[in-house]
C-alpha cells in the first residue's frame, strides 16, 4: 500500500510538471522567453542622432569643447604653404630611432601607400603610371617641383608633403598616422641613396 501511494504522488506530480510545461510554453508565441542580458538588446545609451535630455540643445553629438585635442593627436603647425613647407624643412626632424623594425615597417607603410604611384623602389615607376598617368619624380634622380633634387629633400619637407599631398599627390594625413609617417620618411631616405 505504501508502495501504490509512492506511485500516485510520482505520478501526480509528473502530470502536474507536465501540464504547467505545456500550459506555459503555449501562453505567448511572440516571447523569447527569459532575457541574459537585457542591455544588448534594449541598450540605454542614446545613438548620435536622437534627442537627449542631458544637454541644453537636447543633441546627443556635441562638438568637443574649444582648445581641446583628441588623445594621440599630434599637432603639426605648419601651414600648408610653400613657406610651411620650407620652414618644416628647417626645423621638423624625424623624432625615431633608426632601427630594423622601424625601416621594415616604413618599407611596408610605402608599398602599401606610396608604391602604386612612386614604385617600389621609388624611381617614379609604379602601377598608375602605367596606366597612364603623369609619373612622380624619381626619389634618387628627380627634381622636386618646389625645386631642388628629390634626393635632396629632408625629414621636414617628406612630412609635410605626406602630410598635406602635392600636385596630384593627396594628403596621406587620414590613412598614416604621425608615426607611420615617420616610418614612411626613414624609408624614402633610404630609397633617395638607390
Amino acid at each position: 500500500m505504501l508502495a501504490m501511494n509512492k506511485y500516485k504522488i510520482l505520478g501526480t506530480a509528473v502530470i502536474t510538471i507536465a501540464a504547467s510545461v505545456v500550459f506555459t510554453s503555449c501562453k505567448d508565441k511572440r516571447s523569447t522567453g527569459w532575457e541574459y542580458a537585457p542591455n544588448m538588446y534594449e541598450h540605454i545609451a542614446y545613438d548620435p542622432d536622437q534627442k537627449n535630455p542631458n544637454f541644453k540643445d537636447g543633441k546627443t553629438a556635441q562638438v568637443p569643447p574649444a582648445g581641446t585635442i583628441p588623445v594621440g593627436f599630434v599637432k603639426f603647425d605648419y601651414p600648408n604653404t610653400k613657406e610651411g613647407y620650407e620652414q618644416a624643412s628647417l626645423e621638423v626632424k624625424n623624432p625615431l630611432a633608426m632601427t630594423t623594425q622601424n625601416m621594415t615597417d616604413g618599407k611596408a607603410l610605402f608599398t602599401t601607400f606610396c608604391s602604386p604611384c612612386h614604385g617600389v623602389s621609388g624611381k617614379a615607376d609604379g602601377t598608375v603610371v602605367a596606366h597612364g598617368f603623369p609619373a612622380p619624380p624619381s626619389y634618387s634622380t628627380g627634381q622636386s617641383s618646389r625645386g631642388g633634387a628629390m634626393k635632396d629633400l629632408t625629414d621636414g619637407k617628406i612630412y609635410h608633403t605626406i602630410t598635406y599631398g602635392l600636385n596630384n599627390m593627396g594628403s596621406y594625413a587620414s590613412q598614416l598616422a604621425p608615426e607611420e609617417r615617420w616610418k614612411v620618411v626613414m624609408y624614402v631616405h633610404h630609397l633617395q641613396t638607390l
